[in-house]
């Protein structure tokens, strides 16, 4: 288990202008007056739609170095520029050099799959690029099955790994073998930084959960996220939770 972090904290350098829509963001003007801490091997995002941990993570993914669309550093392609310009504005507090790294969105994995076929059916030499990644093409197997593999093959450990809502991807089955890859890979001096709704990945041992609202960035226990109550309380009381929505 190492002790430094890849990036310790996120703070910001200097406010977007009033006509941005990113000035009306509550974890822009936090971050203004604040500087968000990572003090755990393992930090989660958490918050309802629209309070912009995605923005966030976007934004620190692209402040380190990632391609905006993910992948590696040496990602370079770009298939619909629709990310905010929020990284302009952030600075970044890193402690340690990563030698392996990826920005993985679930929304982009195609397009990250694209990029690699288009890369392998370049290459003048052996070994192709999709050996880092299981060997078999990630456009041939599912969605939760690519997202696996590529965990499973081409986090190699020693690295900063920032993941966007992986849950989408994942079954509750392979969300549980997701956090024993987590398990894994932080004892391999690695850092991971995941915006998610899952209280299944949310209850990852020692992680620190950052609550995101409109009113700012909060840090919380995993028992009292929104998701993991409102989750507990409908599997408790099904019957009675349906009721209400459905009448």
């Amino acid at each position: 288990m190492f002790n430094d972090k890849y990036i310790k904290s996120v703070s910001l350098k200097s406010q977007p202008p009033n006509n941005s829509y990113l000035s009306k963001l509550p974890i822009v003007n936090y971050l203004y007056e604040n500087e968000l801490v990572f003090e755990k091997e393992v930090t989660f995002l958490v918050g309802e739609n629209g309070t912009g941990k995605s923005t966030l993570l976007e934004a620190i993914a692209i402040a380190f170095g990632f391609n905006a669309e993910g992948g590696t550093k040496n990602f370079n392609f770009s298939t619909n520029n629709t990310h905010s310009n929020l990284s302009e504005y952030i600075k970044l507090s890193k402690t340690a050099f990563a030698k392996d790294g990826f920005f993985l969105r679930a929304e982009s994995l195609y397009n990250v799959a694209t990029f690699i076929e288009e890369l392998d059916s370049t290459a003048s030499s052996a070994p192709k690029i999709s050996e880092s990644y299981g060997g078999a093409s990630l456009h041939h197997q599912s969605h939760g099955e690519s997202f696996l593999s590529l965990v499973q093959n081409r986090f190699g450990g020693n690295g900063l790994y920032i993941l966007d809502e992986p849950e989408s991807a994942l079954s509750p089955q392979r969300q549980m073998v997701l956090i024993a890859e987590i398990n894994r890979l932080i004892k391999n001096n690695s850092q991971f930084i995941i915006a998610t709704h899952s209280p299944i990945l949310m209850t990852f041992p020692n992680a620190q959960i950052f609550q995101l609202s409109e009113t700012g960035i909060d840090l919380v226990k995993f028992e009292d996220t929104e998701h993991f109550q409102l989750t507990k309380r409908f599997l408790n009381y099904p019957q009675q939770m349906l009721k209400y929505l459905l009448e």
